[in-house]
């Protein structure tokens, strides 16, 4: 069936016609690119001073405030675009784009971009309160995250399907809880080699989701 499914040129139409399909997709694409495997690290620096229950607070106002951001622009994405007179076809071309430069980010990630540079990261050290920025933005709810949902926004076909997304949001906001809660356990197991190759399979997954919604954005403004 999942061979079925990859030979559609539509992937994520394909996807609408099941409920549990489109929240396993919604789910994979943001989770991709989100990656908050890699805010482990940035997370773990930050907090070196903190306490368990200190820790335990950042995490949680964290991905709170990521799923409060993917959510508005789930929501509301689409009609900010639509205001500037961005087309549906324009806004998937675009986000493909703004994936497909995170994800070739995700698959050097040992001569990438950082999402956060290391003059911002020193900077953040001093702040009280580091759960918005940098660790929810741009950190776990970055360009590429905020690309992606408003892309799925764009597939959606009515309220139910964004019902659908919003609960994919929740997981992706809970699964990241749960990755910054034990990041100080589990960081020494995985290791920079283990990083690196998590990284770089997210990386491909999310470069497959972009070159998707750019041949979307081109089949849509062609009527393909």
């Amino acid at each position: 069936m999942f061979e079925d499914l990859l030979v559609q040129n539509d992937f994520f139409t394909t996807y609408l016609s099941s409920p549990t399909s489109l929240l396993i997709a919604a789910f994979t694409s943001i989770i991709s690119v989100a990656n908050p495997l890699a805010a482990m690290p940035v997370f773990i620096s930050l907090t070196e001073r903190s306490s368990d229950l200190e820790r335990v607070v950042i995490a949680k106002k964290s991905s709170f405030y990521m799923f409060s951001i993917l959510l508005i622009f789930l929501l509301l994405g689409t009609y900010i675009m639509s205001f500037f007179g961005i087309s549906l076809s324009g806004i998937r071309i675009a986000g493909g784009l703004i994936i497909l430069r995170a994800a070739y980010a995700m698959l050097n990630p040992d001569h990438s971009e950082r999402k956060i540079s290391e003059e911002a990261q020193e900077a953040a050290k001093d702040k009280e309160d580091i759960s918005f920025s940098p660790m929810a933005m741009p950190m776990l709810s970055g360009p590429g995250s905020i690309a992606v949902v408003i892309g799925l926004a764009s597939q959606a076909e009515g309220f139910i399907d964004l019902i659908i997304m919003s609960g994919a949001i929740v997981l992706v906001a809970l699964i990241s809880y749960g990755v910054l809660r034990v990041a100080p356990f589990s960081a020494k197991y995985i290791g920079p080699t283990g990083m690196n190759a998590i990284t770089r399979m997210m990386g491909f997954i999310a470069m497959a989701i972009g070159v998707q919604f750019i041949l979307n954005g081109i089949g849509k403004f062609f009527g393909v």
